[in-house]
């Protein structure tokens, strides 16, 4: 598979690359320490293009390839992976789906300010009794002439506060089980729907995340997505993509993590010598450097499948699992190479390692990963 990067994608990868220093990292400490959702980076984002990114320039959208899209997350997540996942989301869960399933009403409407930017999404499916089993939803939605009545709780919801639009999956049909399942677009400020306080989290801090609300919410039924009875086959198909974004945004902190340790590798003296002199520490920064590149090379596979319209869905799990699991190996690697430096916030890199471990939980775990790829595998065998 070849990755020679075209033109168009090695300008997206620069453009990401300078905005994402000169633009997101300078207050990414703060935005951390104080857990400030970044506003107006998003919506540069926006304007650049980067929150709609595969979606038709006609919806709004850049109109670009999934490469393209990794390597503009990989440069954002590097400098702070909270604006990585929000720009992920975006793009993965809410205009992917809206863009392959919703009707014509939908992307006019809902779609196009998504792609632009102006808008921004959220992908609610996680329930309090339903996270990796996604088929156990309690949220339900009745029917009421021209509308659905929503009601239940979500909770784990990245952009639980600062979105405007959210895709809810709710059980239309309980005697039909996970067949039952069907998805919503709810707006912002709709007479019972709430949002419940900010979690208060290890990382990603800068990005929020809450649970939600509904009571006797009404829904116009055109803001059904699909047709009844999708909504599970949606949020798989959809989550699918969105982990080939949590693998880039690990990468990207992958990245950030080893850069760190090469940095100070040059600069620490101990023993009378510069700390990358030891063979102890050179082998460390070997074994990061082929995981990040063994990392990149699964998940640009994915993407590659992915624009190719072929089968990635293990693919984009192989992703996904390896992905996360360097994003935390690198990051302790990096905090082990600082020694004390490493435990302090002076530094940045005990960030990285905060930031990485959520990448092993949502948009499934890495356990459920396996599970994906172990199906695949027993299928095509």
């Amino acid at each position: 598979m070849n990755f020679d990067f075209t033109e168009d994608q090695i300008l997206i990868q620069q453009t990401a690359k300078e905005f994402a220093q000169a633009e997101i990292a300078p207050s990414s400490v703060e935005r951390d320490l104080k857990a400030e959702f970044p506003a107006e980076i998003i919506k540069k984002l926006g304007e650049l293009g980067f929150m709609g990114m595969m979606v038709p320039p006609e919806l709004g959208g850049a109109g670009l390839d999934t490469i393209s899209y990794v390597l503009a997350m990989i440069e954002i997540s590097k400098a702070d992976a909270s604006a990585g996942v929000i720009m992920s989301v975006n793009n993965s869960l809410v205009c992917f789906g809206l863009e392959k399933y919703s009707s014509p009403y939908i992307k006019e409407k809902y779609l196009i300010p998504l792609a632009r930017g102006e808008k921004l999404g959220a992908f609610a499916l996680s329930e309090p009794e339903a996270g990796s089993d996604a088929t156990k939803q309690k949220t339900t939605a009745d029917k009421d002439g021209d509308f659905f009545i929503l009601n239940g709780i979500k909770n784990w919801i990245t952009n639980g506060h600062s979105a405007d639009y959210f895709l809810v999956m709710a059980t239309t049909d309980k005697e039909k089980g996970h067949h039952g399942i069907s998805t919503f677009l709810v707006e912002k400020g709709t007479p019972g729907f709430e949002h419940g306080k900010k979690e208060d989290k290890l990382g990603i801090r800068s990005s929020d995340t809450s649970s939600l609300t509904f009571e006797n919410c009404r829904i116009p039924r055109e803001n059904l997505i699909w047709e009844e009875g999708k909504g599970f086959n949606f949020a798989m198909n959809t989550l699918n993509g969105g982990r080939i974004g949590i693998a880039s945004q690990a990468i990207g902190i992958a990245e950030a993590a080893f850069e760190a340790a090469l940095k100070y590798s040059k600069e620490r003296k101990a023993f009378g010598s510069h700390i990358s002199n030891f063979q102890a520490i050179q082998f460390k920064l070997a074994d990061m450097a082929v995981k990040i590149e063994a990392a990149k090379a699964l998940t640009l596979r994915a993407a590659a499948m992915k624009d190719a319209n072929k089968k990635y869905y293990k693919e984009a799990a192989m992703a996904k699992l390896y992905s996360s699991k360097v994003a935390v190996e690198c990051a302790l690697e990096s905090i082990q190479i600082h020694g004390g430096y490493g435990y302090v916030r002076e530094y940045l890199v005990e960030r990285y390692l905060r930031d990485a471990k959520i990448t092993e939980i949502y948009e499934g775990t890495s356990e459920i990963q396996k599970m994906v790829i172990a199906r695949a595998l027993l299928d095509e065998n």
